[in-house]
């Protein structure tokens, strides 16, 4: 051991490779710094970019990560929490679900929270730099690996800027365990200058959660304010070999990691390369289900291109069968890595401690009821008729176990049966309520579309004037404006139709036929009748793939008009 507590390698030390490395790439290597602006490029940030954080490691090795803010306000946050994972048209564990995001860090702004995960893949270099080169030797499965001393320039480079694979996940949790050591040397405080903070207290390495990770991996909150969240992937699949190391152009071969174009959020391969493992047990459905191996996400450069998608996930069994030795063996994948998070404890003070507890009776009273956590259907009302429900076999068995109860017994059964027919009515009511509003929003968006078709029309007449004379340059303007203001309104039409679509979708299905069959027995409109079979088939296919096309729908608008006419 040297004085940090980190292996030497047994041939050539982790100092003397990356000194090399360095060297080689021509490249400067920085202190330990968490800056606003892009920091120099080092072969552990190839691609540098403004607010990259930056933790120091053994040998001048460093560790980048991004921060990706969270929604809402204070440690509970809000409804705007509430995100949607998963993909209906993906595979038989990829069922979508609803969840609550939150961040392990206050921003420091408007209260706000981020959650913090490293922008690259863990590199077999960052862990020899903590582990020390006979540590990797040892760990790994891949033969390659066992070449790494005799190699020097850009082999070398090439080398150990490839995702760490090979290793089993007890070999990636020993690294996280050593690397938090090192960070946390009381004798070394400026190790953890940059480390992100509660109430002063620094977090820690560990791995990201499923949910953390695909809440990035789907560009986070700027996608969702951008309305692209719900996309299958957060690049265009068309450009999916700029962003992304697969099956198709990388033919089974992990890259160096930084090769490829970053996402929204400023991460490198996290779609594509090697599939990286979570923090949690795979389970079929992510929060239920049988609890198997580790779950591992984003594909890898054995997925075809056409797999790829934010929600792909798979077991990586830990434990493995090997049919051929009938035996168990820890599993080493040559397509499995890892990268890492910085996370903190719930509770890291009493002061901190107080205040989320003055939080959650505020949370308690308001919010939590429609979160995730407090919600067993799709809805409120769903969730009492579930509940009165299951009362139903607790007042059989005590008639049947006391006769002489029966009749007051028999008199709280009908007085649920009553709240259930009810509720019942209450469900089809509201679901009604929610078609005819999203409808309304339809006509308005049918004739917003026609309106401006015409002054589109009228906006290139106006032009064409204004070439011939200056006098009509007011028209033009006059014309743009109205433009403006048209397709502003447009958007907030298409923006409350999406919402109430997807309230709509929250329903089982009898009460969505229910609505639309109450709605389509009225006398309508030729507008109104074109609009509810638009926003019949958009409100089946939400509640199919739990996904708002607007764009789609826009068109689908946009076409279903063309030179509509109410005669």
């Amino acid at each position: 051991m040297n004085n940090d507590g980190v292996r030497p390698g047994r041939r050539i030390s982790a100092m003397m490779f990356f000194l090399l490395f360095a060297v080689t790439c021509g490249l400067a290597v920085p202190m330990n710094t968490a800056l606003a602006e892009a920091p120099p490029q080092t072969p552990y940030n190839p691609k540098p970019a403004k607010g990259d954080l930056v933790l120091p490691m053994p040998d001048d090795a460093q560790m980048v990560f991004r921060r990706v803010p969270v929604s809402g306000s204070g440690f509970w946050g809000d409804q705007s929490r509430i995100i949607q994972i998963g993909d209906a048209a993906g595979g038989i564990f990829e069922g979508l679900q609803r969840t609550q995001i939150s961040g392990s860090f206050p921003s420091g702004t408007d209260e706000a929270w981020e959650l913090v995960m490293a922008k690259y893949e863990l590199t077999r270099g960052q862990y020899v730099a903590v582990m020390g080169m006979d540590a990797l030797l040892a760990a790994s499965g891949d033969p390659e690996d066992q070449k790494l001393p005799t190699l020097q320039g850009r082999e070398l480079r090439d080398a150990l800027m490839l995702p760490l694979a090979y290793v089993s996940h007890g070999d990636v949790l020993e690294f996280i365990r050593r690397y938090n050591q090192w960070l946390f040397d009381p004798a070394h405080p400026e190790r953890v200058a940059a480390m992100p903070r509660v109430d002063e207290v620094p977090g820690f390495l560990r791995l990201p959660t499923e949910d953390e990770w695909e809440y990035c991996a789907r560009g986070g909150l700027a996608s969702i304010q951008a309305g692209t969240f719900d996309n299958g992937l957060p690049f265009p699949a068309a450009e999916a070999n700029e962003f992304a190391w697969h099956l198709g152009n990388a033919k089974h071969q992990l890259r160096p990691v930084g090769l490829r174009k970053p996402d929204a959020g400023g991460f490198h391969d996290l779609i594509g390369n090697a599939q990286e493992m979570t923090s949690g047990l795979f389970r079929p459905e992510i929060w239920q289900g049988k609890p198997g191996g580790v779950a591992v996400r984003g594909g890898s450069v054995s997925t075809p291109a056409a797999d790829l998608r934010s929600a792909l996930r798979a077991e990586l069994d830990v434990y493995a069968w090997n049919v051929d030795e009938k035996k168990v063996e820890e599993r080493k994948s040559f397509n499995t890595g890892a990268r890492l998070a910085i996370g903190a404890n719930v509770v890291v003070t009493s002061a901190q401690r107080a205040r989320i507890e003055k939080e959650y009776e505020t949370y308690k009273a308001d919010l939590r009821k429609t979160m995730p956590v407090g919600r067993t259907l799709d809805n409120l009302v769903s969730q009492a008729s579930v509940q009165i429900g299951a009362a139903d076999p607790i007042i059989a068995r005590l008639i049947k176990d006391n006769p002489a109860l029966k009749e007051p017994l028999g008199s709280v059964q009908s007085t649920l049966d009553n709240a259930r027919e009810r509720l019942e009515l209450a469900q089809r009511e509201s679901a009604r309520s929610l078609a005819q509003d999203a409808a309304r929003n339809g006509v308005n968006l049918s004739v917003y579309l026609s309106r401006l078709e015409r002054l589109t029309d009228t906006l290139a007449l106006a032009k064409e004037l204004a070439e011939t004379s200056s006098r009509y340059q007011e028209q033009v303007a006059a014309v743009q404006k109205s433009i403006g203001e048209l397709e502003t309104a447009l958007g907030e039409q298409m923006l409350g139709y999406k919402d109430k679509i997807g309230t709509l979708g929250e329903y089982e299905k009898a009460y969505i036929d229910f609505a639309f069959t109450e709605l389509e027995a009225r006398e309508m409109t030729k507008r109104e009748r074109l609009v509810m079979k638009l926003l019949k088939g958009h409100a089946e296919s939400f509640a199919e793939q739990r996904r708002a096309d607007t764009d789609v729908w826009l068109e689908e608008y946009r076409k279903g008009f063309a030179e509509f006419s109410d005669s």
